[in-house]
């Protein structure tokens, strides 16, 4: 079966040399057992791959279950995948099969793997590994014959460093690790999806479908995307209902685009009318460009202390920056007498350490931090405490986030 008869059959848009590349591992894992690790970000399709390797594997006969991860509380999570006993826990007043049970001879699709609480991660290894569990509240050992999809739009080596992710889950889980690419990766094909949701809208809402002229197209590509294959969908059924004009222009378009993005795309989008406003005063170029003022600093000043520690343990101490050399020390006159025709390391301009110019570091320091929390919560105010959108929007990890929030004790 060829690459374009399986989009036909999977309902798979696109022809960018990426997906294809993605949709191709897919094809030659898929008659394997071996584990897949599909990775991308949120909205990209990951689940369609997944679907795909099921169907077109030898198991393709037997039970497909998808389990989200991250909508699992840590508390029950365990008795989700792999059963529990009558009794084991309060409200267990029967004995019930978990997934790994239900769908013996099957496969199993864990979404948002990197949500999955550690205690969890080692059973999922023990499975991986010799294929038996064991039920919350039982000690009796039961074999299951599950092939495992994954799928994460998280960082989950940089997980693994952290503590957070299990480094030899991680491996095992990574046999096959397939790349989905966001849209912002595969711009040739927004054009083919945005006709192709339009259409389906259209007969479902029986309406005459809309369609973009070439500077609306242009926009449209451009755009940021930063909710992938989904945020265009929802866009285009927007377009469908809300229109009144069934041809968009570029300036009708942007009334349709959230304006969240408009800081990351403020470099690719036309602007109508001259400039665009923000929702929020963290938008503004004054914040960013003091945001990368501060970061700057705050290198400087570390590589001032680096030089100096080097400079100090190597015997030598910064003076006058005129004078263009490092000074050795020397513990007394003999020992400066005896080395008097020593040749040291010519550095230009080193630094000079006055005690004030401590004073100034810890000032700059604390005035940074001050800064740093004050970006914080705007983000956080902006996106109503939702930490991953704040994260997003301040270009940081959501853990690293979460620790700055704990750090600088932010209430939400």
């Amino acid at each position: 079966m060829d690459i374009q008869s399986i989009k036909n059959r999977f309902g798979i848009i696109g022809n960018a040399p990426a997906l294809n590349h993605a949709l191709n591992t897919a094809v030659q894992v898929a008659n394997t057992d071996l584990s897949v690790l599909i990775v991308g970000e949120s909205g990209v399709g990951k689940e369609v791959f997944s679907v795909v390797i099921h169907a077109l594997s030898p198991r393709k006969h037997n039970p497909f279950i998808a389990v989200n991860c991250g909508a699992i509380p840590e508390g029950t999570i365990d008795s989700e995948l792999f059963g529990h006993e009558k009794g084991s826990f309060t409200g267990a007043v029967d004995s019930r099969k978990g997934y790994f049970e239900t769908v013996n001879g099957g496969t199993i699709f864990l979404d948002e793997i990197g949500e999955m609480p550690l205690g969890t991660q080692a059973r999922l290894l023990r499975v991986l590994e010799t294929g038996e569990f064991i039920r919350v509240g039982s000690s009796k050992v039961q074999k299951t014959d599950v092939r495992v999809i994954a799928a994460t739009n998280r960082d989950l080596l940089e997980y693994t460093q952290d503590g957070d992710f299990r480094e030899d889950l991680y491996y095992r889980l990574s046999t096959v690790p397939i790349r989905v690419p966001s849209l912002r990766d595969r711009k040739e094909d927004i054009p083919l999806l945005f006709r192709k949701f339009a259409a389906d809208f259209s007969e479902r809402y029986k309406t005459q479908s809309v369609q973009l002229d070439p500077a609306a197209q242009q926009v449209l590509v451009n755009y940021y995307w930063q909710g992938n294959v989904r945020e265009l969908k929802n866009i285009a059924e927007q377009i469908s209902v809300l229109s009144t004009d069934k041809t968009i222009t570029s300036e009708a378009l942007q009334h349709f685009l959230p304006q969240r993005n408009t800081s990351r795309s403020l470099a690719v989008i036309p602007q109508q009318g001259g400039a665009q406003g923000s929702s929020s005063d963290f938008n503004t170029e004054r914040d960013i460009l003091y945001k990368l003022f501060f970061d700057l600093k705050k290198d400087m000043n570390d590589l001032k202390q680096m030089i100096f520690d080097v400079a100090h343990h190597q015997g030598y101490t910064p003076q006058d920056p005129s004078a263009g050399s490092l000074m050795p020390v020397y513990n007394n006159s003999e020992q400066a007498n005896n080395n008097s025709n020593a040749t040291f390391n010519v550095v230009k301009n080193p630094i000079l350490l006055e005690p004030n110019d401590h004073h100034e570091d810890v000032e700059e320091t604390l005035l940074l931090a001050d800064r740093e929390k004050e970006f914080i919560i705007k983000a956080l105010k902006k996106h109503k405490s939702r930490r991953r959108d704040a994260a997003a929007e301040l270009g940081v990890s959501e853990r690293t986030l979460y620790r700055k929030i704990k750090e600088y004790d932010i209430k939400e």
